[in-house]
């Protein structure tokens, strides 16, 4: 036990190292002789002012022209116009004057640390916990220089989402605001199980798994959510149906019962956390709103009833309609198996219709695209397909801005840009609202105050 502790420290020194070094602030030294001690002072918050062309606040589908929003260390301090705006000397100046600014976007289904080049059934026993994190640091990384300032992960390994989290709150890691799960909770041989393979089959670490992934009856339910609670997740993610990227079990199926659902919800809900309910098919869809469930993933085969449940009950859909054309395409070259291949034909088109009919019902969306199914940075591809199927670019925009801080407890913080909120700010050249393909490519992305890019404007002094 002592040896793998070790290796452990060694690994997450290995991989961690580096970038603590590079994040840590320089500390002056006094080193001579006798020096007095220096007594330590909190230094004032730095002020950035940022001039802005148009700005997409998000609390509306319009701009506001000229803006000035100025950024006092990592939150919003005030926004107003930018004619004859005077600066103080030395004041730190973004130039977005030519650029559209808008929040950070928010994608509420990610999984950091998959990687979309490896289908084969194999890989998942070659995979460590290691391998998971070095995906996640990368993809981290990525997500948050495509302009996506926070992400919920709905799906990692124990418990990597939330010391990625942790890595990246504390500013070892650069990344997104994470908002962490645990492993999808499963019934025994449902879409989060091992299936079809000899009893004789075992991973090292799936016997541990069962501890906080399957559960089957309420009481195991139960357990597994105070267990994953424990260990510090921000949301639960419980598994309602069977799924398309799994052997054995067939999307549309339902997985838990009514009675399980319920415990679970209530369990997540009283320990303060939200609750995600991965399903696919009518019945599971049903019995995850009815219990209270906060958002339906996927929602692919949703009935009439589904949705009208969904609209009256303020259940969000967090429908992920772009990785279809991925999944059928480049997933192929990389050995996704023919199982799941005739799976996301059977559902890919259909979930698509499914999402005009919940547009036009009018149920509440957030933004999700199941980031790891196919590459980490390309979440805004997503956009061009809402837009196709039925919603206008400034619906779209607001659903990853606005509505995904709504659903994933953040509002008070990010979503929007207002006074107060941190300043997560990213621009684009051009104008999103004519053409929403332009949040494909994010020029300038800040995150609390911080700018980790910029091909738009470069800071600039006043004199």
């Amino acid at each position: 036990m002592k040896i793998k502790l070790l290796l452990a420290t060694l690994m997450t020194g290995a991989i961690f190292g580096a970038a603590q070094q590079i994040s840590e602030p320089v500390k002056a030294q006094d080193d001579k002789p006798g020096a007095a001690p220096q007594h330590a002072s909190t230094p004032a918050p730095a002020i950035t002012y940022i001039r802005a062309g148009r700005l997409f606040d998000s609390t509306s589908d319009s701009y506001r022209e000229n803006v000035l929003i100025v950024v006092e260390g990592e939150r919003i301090k005030s926004i107003d116009t930018a004619a004859q705006a005077r600066f103080p000397a030395g004041a730190k100046v973004i130039d977005l004057s030519k650029a559209t600014v808008l929040p950070g976007l928010i994608d509420c289904h990610t999984h950091l640390g998959a990687r979309a080049d490896r289908y084969d059934p194999i890989n998942a026993f070659k995979e460590t916990p290691y391998t998971h994190a070095f995906a996640a640091a990368k993809n981290a990384r990525t997500t948050l220089l495509a302009g996506f300032t926070s992400v919920r992960d709905v799906g990692s390994g124990p418990f990597m989402a939330v010391d990625l989290r942790r890595y990246i709150d504390e500013g070892y890691l650069v990344g997104p605001r994470v908002v962490a799960s645990g492993p999808g909770i499963s019934i025994t041989g449902g879409h989060g199980d091992l299936n079809n393979y000899s009893p004789e089959t075992s991973v090292t670490l799936f016997p541990a798994e069962r501890n906080y992934q399957i559960a089957d009856g309420p009481d195991q339910v139960r357990h597994v959510v105070r267990a994953q609670v424990k260990y510090g997740v921000d949301v639960i993610k419980i598994l309602a149906t069977g799924g398309v990227l799994s052997k054995g079990d067939s999307p549309g199926a339902p997985q838990f019962s009514y009675e399980e659902l319920k415990v679970a919800a209530d369990e997540a809900h009283m320990a303060g956390r939200k609750i995600a309910a991965h399903a696919h098919g009518a019945e599971g869809i049903k019995n995850s709103i009815l219990a209270g469930i906060d958002s339906i993933e996927h929602a692919s085969l949703a009935s009439d009833e589904d949705i009208e449940l969904a609209k009256s009950h303020g259940t969000y859909f967090v429908m992920d309609i772009y990785n279809d054309d991925y999944l059928l395409g480049k997933a192929i070259e990389y050995g996704l198996p023919q199982e799941n291949i005739e799976k996301e034909k059977m559902v890919g088109h259909t979930q698509r219709e499914t999402f005009q009919k919940a547009v036009k019902a009018g149920v509440k969306m957030a933004f999700g695209t199941d980031a790891g199914v196919y590459p980490h940075g390309d979440n805004a591809k997503q956009f061009v397909t809402m837009v196709r199927f039925g919603m206008t670019p400034a619906q779209v925009i607001r659903t990853a801005t606005q509505n995904s801080a709504d659903l994933i407890g953040r509002s008070k913080d990010v979503g929007t840009v207002e006074v107060g909120k941190y300043a997560d700010i990213i621009a684009v050249s051009g104008d999103p609202l004519q053409d929403v393909s332009l949040l494909q490519n994010v020029g300038f992305v800040m995150k609390g105050g911080v700018v980790y890019k910029d091909k738009l404007a470069g800071s600039q002094v006043a004199e």
